[in-house]
C-alpha cells in the first residue's frame, strides 16, 4: 500500500489567529507517485479528519493568475470539501480547467502577454468549467460544515461563519516550505482583490465581468471594511514583488493589462511606470482612496529602485496585512502521512 503525505492545518488557534476549519495541502506530484486519484487522495485524507475540512491539490509545475491579472508559478488543480469523513458527492468536489494557448486568448485577455514573455510552454490554470458540472456562485465546494470557496483561496466554517483567506503564493509557499505571513486581511487587501482581471474560467467568476481598471466591488469607503477583519496566509512580499516585477517587465500596464491593485500600483511607481489613469474608473479610484492609494500618491515621485531592491524593500513598499507576523511555512503546519 502507497503512502501519501500533506500538510495539515489544524481548525483552531494558530499563532494567535483562529483557523475555522481544517485545511489540507496536498502536493499533485505526491499523488501520481502513489498512483491514484486526485479524488481518491481527497478521499484517504478526509477519513483522517473528524471535523470540517478544506482540501486543496496543488500542481507546482503549471502557472495561473492572481486576482489582479500578475502570472505566478503553481496553482491549486483540484479542490474539495469534507466533513466527518464524508465528500458530499454532488458539491464536494472540482476539478480546474486547463487554459489552453492561443494567440486568440492572449488578444482577449492581454494581461496573458506574461505567458509568452515569462512561462512559454506552461499549462496554465485558474478556475473550473462551469459548463461540465452545476457550480454554486464563486466556484466553492461545500460538504457538511466545510466550504471551499473561490477556487481554493477562501475557506469558512458554514455553521460559525468564520472564514480564512488563502492567495494562491500562500499556498506555493506551504507546499514549497517557504515564508509566509500569517495576520488579519485589513483594508489594503480588501480593497485589492476587488481590482481584478476579466478572465474566462476566472478563480472567482466564470466569465469576462469586469474590466481592466474597474473594481469588482463596487463598495466605495466600505470596500476596506469587506474582509479586513479574517485572518490570511499569505506570502513574505519579496515573492509577491518578484512576479508583479516580472509582469512588470513583461509589458503590464497597472490598470490596463494589470488589474490596479495598491501592492501593482506600489512597485510600479519605484519601477518608474505609470499607471493608465484614465482607464481606472471613478468606483475603482473611491475604493483605492479609501485606503490612502490616492491618483495623487500615484503621481508623487518616489526613488526608482532595481527589481533587487524593490525585493529586499518590499515590506516598506508594498501595503496590506494587519498583526502580521512571519514564519517559515513549516511552522504553521503539520505533515501527516495516510495509506492509500
Amino acid at each position: 500500500m502507497a503512502k501519501l503525505t500533506y500538510k495539515m492545518i489544524p481548525e483552531g488557534m494558530l499563532k494567535g489567529k483562529y483557523i475555522p476549519l481544517n485545511i489540507a495541502f496536498i502536493n499533485l506530484n505526491d499523488v501520481k507517485a502513489c498512483g491514484i486519484t486526485p479524488k481518491e487522495a481527497f478521499e484517504a485524507v478526509a477519513k483522517t479528519v473528524e471535523g470540517p475540512v478544506g482540501m486543496n491539490i496543488f500542481d507546482p509545475d503549471c502557472v495561473t493568475t492572481t486576482s489582479d491579472g500578475v502570472m505566478v508559478d503553481g496553482t491549486t488543480v483540484f479542490m474539495a470539501a469534507a466533513d466527518r469523513g464524508i465528500i458530499n458527492k454532488d458539491f464536494g468536489y472540482l476539478e480546474m480547467i486547463e487554459m489552453p494557448y492561443s494567440e486568440k486568448l492572449i488578444e482577449e485577455e492581454p494581461h496573458l502577454l506574461q505567458w509568452d514573455a515569462n512561462y512559454k510552454g506552461k499549462k496554465l490554470f485558474r478556475g473550473p468549467d462551469p459548463h461540465t458540472k452545476l457550480i454554486p456562485v464563486h466556484n466553492v465546494c461545500i460538504s457538511g460544515r466545510a466550504s471551499n470557496n473561490n477556487s481554493a483561496t477562501e475557506m469558512m466554517n458554514i455553521i460559525t461563519m468564520e472564514e480564512i483567506l488563502l492567495p494562491i503564493l500562500g499556498q506555493q509557499q506551504i507546499i514549497e516550505n517557504g515564508e509566509v505571513v500569517l495576520g488579519l486581511t485589513g483594508g489594503v487587501i480588501s480593497v485589492g482583490i476587488g481590482m481584478i482581471m476579466p478572465e474566462m474560467y476566472g478563480r472567482v467568476f466564470p466569465t469576462r465581468q469586469f474590466p481592466a481598471g474597474e473594481t469588482a466591488h463596487g463598495s466605495g469607503i466600505y470596500a476596506q471594511t469587506l474582509k479586513a477583519h479574517i485572518p490570511c496566509i499569505v506570502a513574505d512580499k519579496s515573492i509577491l514583488a518578484k512576479y508583479i516585477i516580472r509582469a512588470l517587465q513583461a509589458g503590464c500596464i497597472p490598470g490596463r493589462t494589470v488589474g490596479a491593485s495598491p501592492a501593482v500600483l506600489a512597485v510600479a511607481k519605484h519601477m518608474g511606470i505609470a499607471p493608465d489613469y484614465d482607464n481606472i474608473t471613478e468606483k475603482a479610484y473611491e475604493e483605492l482612496a479609501s485606503i490612502g492609494c490616492t491618483k495623487e500618491w500615484m503621481q508623487e515621485k518616489v526613488e526608482i529602485l532595481t527589481p533587487e531592491e524593490i525585493m529586499l524593500k518590499a515590506d516598506e513598499i508594498i501595503p496590506g496585512i494587519e498583526d502580521a507576523s512571519k514564519f517559515k511555512a513549516e511552522e504553521l503546519v503539520q505533515v501527516v502521512t495516510v495509506e492509500v
